[in-house]
């Protein structure tokens, strides 16, 4: 994949403007991702978000049956900046499929043009119709859990610190190299600074088209390792790619989960990078992830009987 990226000379997201990056983004994600999966349904509608209309995907696994299915609602990445329902598409067919669930994922506002906590608020309203409108979605409301990638594992967590104390808050999060403090200190900044894909450089300018100004960096709703407690939020699935800047956060976090008594389950990719899981073209160990997901997913809740990922 370094390879790929080297040969192909793409200039850096920060040399340009946010619109340059998405133009340069959309061209390249085909050409990572493998073959649409099949899903026994997919479709797109639109909900009053606190912005404005907000779009929706929702893909409905070959088995999760026609009602009362779990659900999970998947948070895209692409650092708050970049992303949209077609660059995460396998992933969720994916899920789908292998945890015979429906998956909602939702075209969420991105900075600059909306800056926190515009996407936080789409979230939160994303789950709130999910739950209110689980009988017309043929989905149970007390089987909903939450996902996401990079940026998009960063909102599904402060969804959960959000949701705790909800009357049915998700049953789980799977988070895929979370980005989870967003000073951007950790020594893996320093480790993988650049030439591992994802850069420090990079980074900090996704973090800072998101930001306000620089007193958001130190709130949970940016940062949701830096909350006073993570007690009581949702059992948690993290995977780490050994090879990325945001290791070391998302190591952290996974253990302040478990310092604050809540179920973790924590994978390693030792040798993958920043992104992997977006990246079935090339490489095996994306399904792999995805499928560890859905597996600890399926711990967390008894009501999926024995039934195993594949």
């Amino acid at each position: 994949m370094l390879d790929l990226g080297r040969q192909a000379a793409v200039r850096p997201f920060e040399a340009g403007t946010p619109e340059e990056a998405r133009r340069a983004y959309e061209e390249g994600f085909p050409t990572l991702q493998g073959e649409r999966e099949p899903v026994a349904s997919l479709s797109e509608r639109t909900i009053a978000g606190p912005g404005g209309p907000l779009t929706l995907r929702v893909y409905r696994g070959q088995g999760a049956g026609g009602a009362d299915a779990p659900a999970l609602l998947y948070l895209h990445g692409g650092g708050w900046v970049i992303g949209n329902l077609d660059s995460h598409d396998e992933i969720c067919r994916w899920l789908a499929n292998m945890a015979d669930c429906v998956v909602i994922c939702p075209d969420y506002r991105l900075a600059p043009e909306h800056k926190f906590p515009a996407a936080v608020e789409d979230c939160v309203a994303v789950l709130s119709f999910m739950h209110d409108d689980a009988s017309d979605l043929g989905i149970d409301a007390r089987r909903i859990a939450v996902a996401g990638d990079s940026a998009g594992g960063n909102l599904a967590a402060v969804l959960c610190l959000f949701a705790r104390r909800e009357k049915n808050p998700p049953t789980a999060q799977l988070l895929f190299y979370p980005n989870t403090d967003a000073s951007q200190a950790a020594d893996s900044y320093s480790r993988f600074a650049g030439g591992y894909g994802l850069t420090a450089a990079t980074m900090a300018w996704f973090r800072d088209h998101y930001i306000r100004d620089a007193r958001d960096i130190g709130d949970w709703r940016v940062s949701p390792l830096k909350t006073e407690s993570l007690a009581g939020v949702a059992p948690a699935f993290v995977a780490i790619a050994g090879h990325d800047i945001l290791a070391d956060e998302g190591e952290a976090y996974a253990k302040r989960l478990d310092d604050d008594g809540v179920p973790v389950v924590l994978r390693r990719w030792p040798g993958q990078i920043h992104g992997f899981v977006s990246m079935g073209r090339h490489a095996p160990a994306a399904r792999q992830a995805v499928a560890a997901a859905v597996a600890a997913w399926r711990g967390f809740d008894p009501a999926f009987g024995n039934a195993q990922a594949d």
